[in-house]
């Protein structure tokens, strides 16, 4: 059996791959922290977006624990356009109902999702590993979920807090998902 906790990161200032986590957010960092330690499980690895805001929500929890951060490419935040959009909502909610949809320079959520299931895939191939933390962005945690959860899409997307953490258990070929903290309430 696998657990695959993935984490949306906490509260950045702004969307550049170099944005700190804001005042609250280091205050989320340290209570997603505490939030792991009360789980009390052996967390067998920790891997997570290049971007700084994914790297620092999950750093005092690695510290705590005495684990490195493997930097994932492929968990970035999703690029939907090269160029600033005005209407980036309306484009974001058609990329929700159509997998393929995308615009020049961007990717489809197909294509995002595709980079995701590369790590998933090397996770749950490696017996080694049983329990694992995966930090990424709201987007691309969206679409990971999806592939478990029909139901989950923009209008869930728009619920999501930072941080949010679900589990995704795996054995054998049932596969479950679970909604475990939503912003600064444990659920």
């Amino acid at each position: 059996m696998k657990n695959i906790y993935l984490v949306r990161h906490c509260s950045a200032d702004g969307q550049h791959k170099d944005s700190p986590l804001t005042k609250q957010g280091l205050k989320q960092s340290r209570d997603l922290c505490r939030f792991f330690m009360d789980k009390n499980v052996k967390i067998d690895s920790i891997i997570s977006s290049p971007h700084l805001r994914a790297i620092e929500s999950i750093k005092p929890y690695a510290n705590e624990k005495n684990l490195s951060i493997e930097i994932e490419e492929a968990l970035m935040e999703r690029i939907l356009s090269e160029e600033p959009l005005e209407d980036w909502m309306d484009i974001l909610e058609d990329s929700f109902s159509d997998y393929d949809f995308k615009i020049s320079g961007g990717e489809s959520s197909n294509e995002a999702l595709s980079r995701a299931n590369r790590v998933l895939h090397k996770v749950l191939e490696d017996d080694a590993l049983r329990n694992v933390i995966m930090v990424t962005h709201g987007n691309l945690l969206s679409l990971i979920i999806s592939q478990y959860d029909s139901s989950f899409g923009f209008r869930q997307w728009m619920k999501l807090q930072n941080p949010d953490v679900y589990r995704l258990t795996i054995a054998d070929q049932d596969k479950s998902l679970e909604h475990l903290w939503n912003g600064s309430l444990y659920v």
